[in-house]
This record gives structure tokens, C-alpha cells and sequence, in this order.
């Protein structure tokens, strides 16, 4: 079998390809950590999340702060939150997830659950 050049250019192309779809730094589907979890869009996330969850459980929380987070690229972009929440005089952390598509401005809190102090 004869291997062209042409042959060459979409073996190595194909290889870029490859290589570059499966780092773990910036690949779709994985998760990476959010740097400023103070960032206004950030905090948009969170206060959402708190609000829909007080909207369907009937709780009444309120967002301390964003302790941490990390984003994944999906048809539009997950936020898994970590949530610093005051009910009464208690504070609880929780885990939330949001799906956002700015885009449609839609959001949907798919998660939040309480973490283990």
C-alpha cells in the first residue's frame, strides 16, 4: 500500500485531533475549578440556586457565600457550587448544581444537598 502525503496530513491531523480532545485542561465534559468564586456571575449562580431551592422545599436560606465551585461545559455550562447558607441561626454548607444556557436565559438548579459538617 502506498501511503501518500495526503495520507500523512489527515494521519497527523487526526492525531492532533486526538491529542487534543483528550487533555483533561479545558475538555468539554470535565470540570474545572471556577479561580474567582466572588466573580459576579458566580454569585448570580449561587443567589439563584439558594432561591429556587427556598422556592420548591419552602425553606428560608440565605447565601453567606460561595466557598468554592467549579464549571463543565455541557449544551451550555454546569456550576457545581459549594454554598455557604444561613437558615435561622444555624449555617449549613451546601452542594449546588446549576445548568445555565445564557444564551435562552435559562437556568435550572438540577442539585442542591447538604454536606457533612
Amino acid at each position: 500500500m502506498i501511503i501518500t502525503m495526503k495520507h500523512h496530513c489527515l494521519l497527523l491531523l487526526s492525531l492532533i485531533l486526538v491529542s487534543y480532545a483528550t487533555r483533561s485542561e479545558g475538555a468539554p465534559g470535565g470540570w474545572e475549578p471556577i479561580k474567582d468564586v466572588k466573580e459576579q456571575h458566580v454569585v448570580e449562580i449561587a443567589v439563584y440556586a439558594v432561591s429556587e431551592y427556598d422556592k420548591r422545599s419552602g425553606a428560608k436560606l440565605k447565601l453567606v457565600s460561595v466557598l468554592k465551585g467549579e464549571t463543565q461545559v455541557v449544551a451550555g455550562t454546569n456550576y457545581r457550587l459549594v454554598l455557604k447558607t444561613k437558615g435561622g441561626s444555624a449555617t449549613t454548607n451546601y452542594e449546588a448544581v446549576v445548568w445555565e444556557k445564557p444564551w435562552l436565559n435559562f437556568k435550572n438548579l438540577t442539585s442542591f444537598k447538604p454536606l457533612p459538617a
